[in-house]
């Protein structure tokens, strides 16, 4: 009997052995088109003959499926030939919580807490790419841990106006920054396998009236500010997806505009990825179906407007288009460029052979975090060396303001994240200081926020305001934490600031404490400029941006001396809004007309460029930081002064820390034409470096400026072109504070 039961179990593992090798032997003749590579280093035309052969087997109706959401956040994929769904997460600082399949709300998964990084505003402050390169890396683990396949990020619109609310997601106001933070961002990203998403394409400078307003701006102010950081990320970075804008330019919707769309990105720079809507940015079958669009997301019948039944199929990508396809009002050739793109998307993704398995919350990333958090922090003001603070026994230091302890990862809007844990500056001081004694007062209240998961109690803002003061009269030190937060009319997607100044009466409470103790520390934290009408009355002034999971240990580092500070601001602060070059020239060029149209009546001089040109003093210059030591650059000089349009402009330069701390100088290089025959800004940006130094360290530092990079766009020609003649190299470490001027002549 125990003979014949074995060989009945021998016989049974035969027969199954027997059966699965033919079962995976049919699956293989059946599928092994859709065998998953890599294709980077892979033939592509290879891969591209495997497309091909994919789309002919596919329906008109699967076809169709493809290119639009049937979820809130992921798009069908075809069963029946084993092709797999595509799934998004909206970022750029973190993958965002789990959302439902069918409404806003969060699914309440207990597996999706994430690390918070920085927001790309104190990521642009670091003027560091190689570290901008570790951040998307990181951030692309946790994206493929969480199976992942589009990571809706980064964002490179252009700072235009402090009101914006999501200018906290970008990458400051000047173009060739932008351009190099974000490339090594998108290669980080992809590295793991999941395509970064480059948002929003384009001209999406500000929250009010988002979905409506009509964007005019010069052909050359659009090549020259506006389409450089997405011109990068399509060539050197190589993005696999690009998200459309809400607005429109020149009268037609960003998600499916010919100009932007067909011809700059798919033509003129040979963008072989995937087109993404902006949730609900679709708006014509026929305009999404020629100009551009690939997938369809969020559409009003979805959940934003009336729930339908089977609203997805309502999309103008779905049912509309399908039945304009089969009565030849639309040609094939459309959906079948889009299969194309997303089959693509995929075998980068979701079909990658060896795809990284992706990590979450581990001790790198947070690592990551806290060094680029360090790294942006920006030391704005320290007269008499006001920062840092020793942690010197005896000494209190009370801690002002609700900035101190309220969550930043929360708010914003679709950025907002769900922390494994968030170190508050007051935690962190607590944590950091062990002599000194740290107290805190609330001081002020924000009232309730939309974004809010816990509505704040009502709490008397007299009675805050005079336990603030009392506190203020009994310590030695103020570090007085104000600025945004990212509610709601303030730092927030959806909407624009209505004010300039700062909210909550944070100016009158500051008035108030100085009376009392005039040794008090400004700790800013917001995503934009801010007036500051107190700035003349305080020694020390610290803008920390948000810092996501590790802000509290970052802000402390930085208080007590333990890192010294270097990060730059990307952006001009102007002393008051109308300094700002969109706000000078009225409501036709911010926010936009009656009839919702808007014209850049600046044009070209954005930022800085605006401030140098027509003479108006910021308060604080786009690349301006200092440090807790001193620099000396010197010995500046070129190899030759002649050069022809093929060239590179070869700078040398000595960087020496002179003071008795390790830390890091940004040595920028601006370029400006005088007696130019267009109209020009004063100097442009075309170079920088970060360089790290111990104290006493000297380091050689060599830089290269292609002369093709002083070109302009030619709108006579619609193509670049470039001036003969001299220009002017200045060299320094803020666009106010140069250091050497050097002429050059293009021959």
């Amino acid at each position: 009997m125990k003979t014949k039961k074995n060989t009945q179990n021998i016989r049974l593992i035969i027969f199954t052995l027997v059966f699965f090798c033919f079962t995976q032997s049919f699956c293989y003749a059946q599928q092994n088109f859709w065998e998953p590579s890599h294709i980077i280093g892979e033939d592509e035309e290879n891969i591209e003959l495997k497309i091909d052969s994919i789309v002919s087997q596919l329906t008109l109706k699967e076809k169709v499926d493809m290119c639009h959401a049937q979820s809130k956040f992921s798009t069908k994929g075809v069963p029946r030939l084993g092709i797999p769904e595509i799934w998004m997460s909206d970022g750029p600082h973190g993958v965002r919580a789990e959302i439902k399949w069918d409404d806003w709300g969060y699914a309440e998964w207990t597996n999706d807490s994430v690390t918070a990084f920085p927001a790309l505003t104190c990521l642009a402050s670091t003027f560091n790419p190689e570290l901008s390169g570790e951040y998307g890396f990181s951030v692309g683990e946790e994206a493929r841990y969480r199976k992942k396949d589009i990571l809706l990020g980064p964002g490179v619109n252009i700072y235009r106006t402090p009101l914006n609310g999501r200018n906290f997601e970008y990458m400051g106001e000047d173009p060739l920054l932008a351009s190099k933070m974000v490339v090594p961002y998108i290669k980080g990203v992809q590295k793991n396998g999941v395509a970064a998403c480059v948002k929003h394409f384009a001209l999406n400078n500000q929250e009010l009236w988002r979905d409506q307003i009509n964007v005019e701006v010069s052909d050359r102010a659009l090549h020259e500010i506006y389409l450089p950081a997405f011109k990068a990320a399509a060539i050197e970075g190589k993005a696999w997806s690009f998200m459309g804008s809400y607005n429109k330019f020149r009268g037609q919707y960003c998600c499916h505009n010919d100009i932007l769309l067909n011809q700059i990105l798919k033509g003129d720079w040979k963008f072989d990825g995937v087109v993404v809507s902006d949730w609900s940015g679709a708006h014509s079958t026929k305009e999404s179906a020629l100009y551009g669009l690939d997938i369809e997301m969020g559409t009003g019948t979805d959940g934003l407007g009336t729930t339908t039944a089977s609203h997805y199929q309502h999309y103008f990508l779905a049912t509309p288009y399908y039945n304009k396809l089969l009565s030849n009002e639309l040609p094939e050739a459309s959906v079948n460029d889009k299969v194309k793109r997303i089959l693509r998307l995929m075998y980068r993704t979701t079909l990658q052979k060896n795809r990284p398995r992706g990590k979450m919350n581990n001790k790198e990333h947070h690592g990551i975090a806290k060094k680029v958090a360090t790294e942006g922090i920006v030391l704005l003001k320290n007269e008499n060396d006001f920062f840092p603070i020793q942690d010197k026994s005896g000494l209190k230091i009370a801690v002002i303001g609700e900035n101190a302890t309220r969550s930043m990862t929360l708010g914003g809007g679709s950025s907002q994240l769900k922390a494994q844990f968030e170190i508050s500056p007051l935690e962190g001081l607590k944590k950091k200081y062990k002599n000194a004694k740290i107290y805190h007062s609330m001081g002020y209240e924000t009232g309730p926020s939309i974004y809010d998961t816990v509505m704040p109690a009502s709490l008397d803002a007299d009675s805050l305001k005079v336990a603030a003061v009392n506190l203020a009269k009994k310590v030695d030190v103020v570090l007085f934490f104000g600025g945004l937060n990212k509610s709601h009319l303030q730092d927030s997607e959806g909407t624009d600031r209505k004010q300039f100044g700062l909210p909550f009466g944070q100016d009158e409470l500051l008035g108030e404490i100085q009376k009392e103790n005039k040794n008090v520390g400004y700790i800013l934290m917001t995503g934009n400029a801010v007036e500051m009408p107190w700035i003349d009355s305080i020694d020390g002034l610290i803008e920390t941006w948000y810092l996501g999971s590790m802000a509290g240990e970052a802000i402390a580092d930085i208080i007590i001396g333990d890192t010294t500070p270097s990060g730059k601001l990307p952006f001009s602060f102007p002393a008051k809004l109308e300094d700002n070059a969109a706000h000078s020239f009225g409501e036709i060029s911010y926010p936009g007309d009656s009839d919702l149209n808007q014209h850049y009546k600046e044009d070209i001089l954005v930022g800085y460029r605006w401030h140098d040109t027509k003479n108006i003093k910021p308060l604080f210059a786009f690349g301006h930081g200092l440090s807790y030591t001193s620099f000396e650059v010197s010995n500046i000089k070129i190899d030759k002064t002649k050069f022809t349009t093929q060239e590179h402009i070869e700078l040398h330069f000595d960087v020496t820390n002179t003071g008795n701390r390790k830390g890091a100088e940004v040595v920028q290089v601006y370029v400006g034409k005088p007696n130019s025959n267009i109209k020009r800004a004063v100097k442009e940006l075309k170079g920088f470096q970060k360089v790290h130094l111990e104290n006493g360290e000297k380091k050689n530092i060599s830089m290269t400026i292609p002369v093709s990079s002083l070109s302009f766009y030619d709108e006579q020609i619609s193509d670049w072109n470039i001036e003969k003649g001299k220009y002017n190299i200045y060299v320094g470490t803020a666009s106010d504070n140069i250091l050497k001027e050097i002429t050059i002549t293009l021959k």
